[in-house]
């Protein structure tokens, strides 16, 4: 079930958080019932993906130590749960949110296919993933009434998706090296030049619209004021901090794990979250011109 990648959809309290909701009990009650479903939905992709990968997983350095590949959880035992999670977070979600529901089973079903196909397809893999990420936040913002909600924001969990996959993709390529091929097909058609360019433009891109969604959201609480640029150090920090790990320190695990290990990473982003949340409920807004 990969908990430790549950951390990826605490991205579905975007909607409420820059809303201005977060203090409101009802929706933040809803929200993170809906994380809880959003977890099993992720969790039920995680465990057919293991069931397809399971002999190329037993390849790879890393992957091979997972309960499917290294045979510590029998196979009908994962099949059984891969075919339960989603009737029950998707059935759960249809009791007080419908649009919610869909949003569940697209993502299941988009996430299947990806594991049994789109995986293989040079760029469409990460492009996929990176799908993902913006279904988790239209989630967060489709069960709760939503005031204003910049489009930048859209822009941004795509962006910040797709410079994790496709870092992800780059270390996996250096870690396996010439035997990438045999474990990852879709490794024939990368290379570290190829990663790293589209790395680059990614990052560039990444913290562009983040200064752009500081200046131009169109959220009620930003009005009137440019405070939000003031965590802007704290996102470029972050994005440097994980391309030093990934470049100078060689680090190869999953983003999440990543982010989980590395404290100057955390203190970023914890300074990051304090400092947004302070200028948006605590510091007095000026009314807009």
């Amino acid at each position: 079930m990969r908990p430790k990648q549950w951390t990826k959809n605490v991205i579905i309290y975007a909607g409420i958080v820059f809303d201005g909701q977060l203090l409101n009990l009802q929706s933040l009650f809803i929200v993170t019932v809906s994380f809880v479903l959003l977890c099993l939905s992720a969790s039920t992709v995680y465990i057919i993906n293991d069931l397809v990968d399971i002999e190329r997983d037993r390849q790879h350095p890393k992957k091979r130590k997972r309960a499917l590949p290294s045979g510590q959880l029998p196979i009908w035992l994962a099949v059984v749960a891969a075919a339960a999670f989603p009737v029950f977070s998707i059935g759960a979600s249809l009791l007080y949110s419908p649009r919610f529901a869909i949003i569940l089973f697209i993502y299941i079903v988009m996430n299947v296919c990806y594991s049994l196909y789109l995986k293989h397809i040079v760029l469409l893999d990460v492009l996929t993933i990176t799908s993902g990420y913006v279904l988790r936040v239209a989630g967060g913002v489709f069960i709760i009434e939503v005031a204003k909600f910049s489009p930048w924001l859209y822009a941004l969990a795509a962006l910040l998706a797709l410079f994790l996959a496709i870092s992800k993709r780059r270390q996996e390529l250096v870690i396996l090296g010439d035997s990438a091929p045999d474990v990852r097909p879709i490794f024939r058609h990368y290379n570290l030049p190829l990663l790293d360019e589209m790395l680059r433009i990614v990052t560039t891109s990444t913290l562009i619209a983040y200064i752009l969604y500081t200046i131009e959201a169109p959220s009620r609480l930003l009005a009137g004021t440019n405070l939000a640029l003031t965590t802007v150090p704290f996102v470029m920090y972050a994005l440097f901090r994980y391309l030093y790990l990934i470049h100078v320190k060689g680090e190869g695990s999953a983003p999440d794990e990543v982010v989980l290990r590395d404290r100057p990473l955390q203190i970023s982003i914890l300074l990051w979250s304090v400092t947004f949340v302070v200028i948006l409920y605590l510091v007095p807004q000026a009314a807009p011109a």
